[in-house]
Formats: C-alpha cells, structure tokens, sequence
C-alpha cells in the first residue's frame, strides 16, 4: 500500500495505456432491448481500445455489435466540444444503432478564446436529423473554480435556447451544483425535454427533478457501495422518468469498477436499478426504452 501511494500519478496517456484491453466480460444479455442513453464512443476508443483488446478496422461497429448481443440496441453519443461533436454527428449519420447530441462541455466552456464562435459551431450542428440533444452541458463547480463560472453559466443559458430553437433534448451535466442548475433552467425556461445525466443528487434534488418532469439518467454509480443517496434517489424516481447510461468508458459499475467501460456493461445497471426500485426486470426495461424512444427516438 505504502509503495503504491508512493507512485507518481498517471499520465492521460499511460493511463489509457494501462486501460487498454482490460474490459470485463459480457454480463447476461437482458430481457428486452435497453438503450445506453449517454456514451462517449470516441474517448472509448481512443482511450481504452476496443472490448477483447483484438486490433479492429471499425472498433465502433465492434461496439455496437457486442453491446447488441447483451441487449443494448441503440446508443447516444455525446459530444463535449466543437471536435467531438462533430464527430459524432458524422458516427450517426454511418451507425443506425447511434444517434448524437451536440454540446460543449461546461469545463470546456471557459478555456475557450473564443465562446461565441464554438457555439455557433455547435448551433449549426443541432439542426442535423441524426442529431437528437443538446448537451452535456451544464453548470460543474468541481473541476471549475469561481473564475469560470460566469462562462459556464453564459454557455449554459445558450445551450439551453439552442435546445428551445431546435426542438431538441437538453442533456445536463451536474456537478456539486445543484441549485444552480435548476435557477438557470428556471430563469431561462427548460426545453420539452431535459435529461440529468449521470444522476448524482439525493432524494431531494431527485424530488425537485421529478417534480418539473425532467428525466433522470442513472450510471454505473448507482451501483457503487457507498451510493446509498443515490439508490434513495432512483428508488423514489417513477419508472417513467428513468434513463440508463454507461458515461463511458468512464463509471464502470461494481463488480468491475475501475475497469474501462462500454455500452455493453449497461445490464448491470439495470439490473441494479430493478432491485433498488423494486421493478420487475422486464418492465424496466421496457420503460426505459419506451422513456428513450421518448427522448431521442426514433431511431
């Protein structure tokens, strides 16, 4: 242990390095067709390779493929900068199984030189069919200090009045700023529909979501042991208002956390999710997919 704290920190690089290859083995395929409702398919293949660690001439149809073996039939990749985004709107337009939203990330926002100009990029983007949300965008007090949140909460507001132009979802990302995300929804007015990804609030915040009629998405974090608030929280969230996500490859869920993630992991949420609401498996997933279609379909 002691020689281990002793280490230096990985790099980006040696991390995805040390990643690469190691994905888990395919969970129990589910009963009925789920979506991952919020992935990163370019950072999955760039960071931690392809899942059986074999080179492939398309890892994102390998993806694709296994993630449809275990039941996960559509996808949702999300962008989080110019480059990203365009790029997955380009992956939709080539992949049936995948549909796109478009969005620069909060901590992107404030290192940018030039905001105004990335979102008129991400704008022209949004009006694309195969591009179905907005996001992930929001408000992240973690990574970001005082000194950007006047930027993020600018590209916030826009991202939200692009949703609004386009008739398209709006998908959040909420980091220890809870209050803050849903004054600025309040003041601008959310869109038709608004998705908290990667769910991290407690019962109450989850209460307030629900109340306004926003979709909660829930990730591999759900599963995790010291994730008691967020079990309250999804156990008191109708089956309607429920989404699954993988974020990956990031938030792997237990048993192999740690591990880099895919599409084809998300069972293991559901399952989870199921015991923590008291769900019959087969009609959670048959809500979550109905609540997909809903969001971002058809596909």
């Amino acid at each position: 242990m002691l020689s281990l704290m002793s280490e230096p920190t990985e790099s980006r690089r040696e991390r995805a390095a040390r990643r690469a290859g190691e994905f888990p083995p395919a969970p129990e395929p589910l009963p009925r067709p789920v979506l991952d409702s919020h992935t990163h398919l370019d950072i999955t293949v760039s960071e931690a390779g392809v899942p059986g660690g074999g080179p492939a001439d398309d890892p994102v149809a390998v993806v694709v493929a296994l993630a449809a073996k275990v039941g996960v039939d559509r996808l949702v990749q999300v962008g989080v900068d110019v480059t990203s985004s365009r790029w997955g709107a380009d992956t939709a337009d080539r992949y049936p199984a995948v549909l796109a939203t478009v969005a620069l990330h909060p901590n992107e926002a404030p290192r940018l030189p030039d905001l105004d100009e990335a979102l008129r990029e991400i704008e022209s983007l949004a009006a694309r069919d195969r591009v179905r949300g907005i996001g992930e965008t929001g408000m992240d007090f973690f990574r970001t200090g005082d000194e950007g949140r006047a930027a993020q909460e600018a590209s916030f507001r826009a991202h939200i009045a692009i949703a609004k132009r386009y008739d398209k979802t709006l998908v959040i990302h909420d980091r220890d700023a809870h209050a803050d995300v849903l004054r600025i929804l309040d003041d601008e007015g959310a869109p038709d529909t608004v998705v908290l990804h990667c769910f991290s609030g407690d019962a109450e915040f989850a209460s307030e979501c629900v109340r306004r009629g926003y979709l909660l998405s829930f990730a591999g974090t759900v599963t995790f042991g010291s994730a008691t608030a967020l079990r309250e929280a999804a156990a008191l969230t109708p089956v309607d208002q429920l989404l699954v996500e993988t974020d990956a490859p990031y938030l792997t869920p237990t048993p192999h956390r740690g591990r880099p993630n895919a599409s084809y992991l998300i069972p293991l949420t559901v399952r989870a999710l199921a015991a923590t609401t008291g769900s019959d498996l087969d009609e959670l997933c048959a809500a979550i997919s109905a609540t997909g279609d809903r969001a971002f379909g058809p596909w």
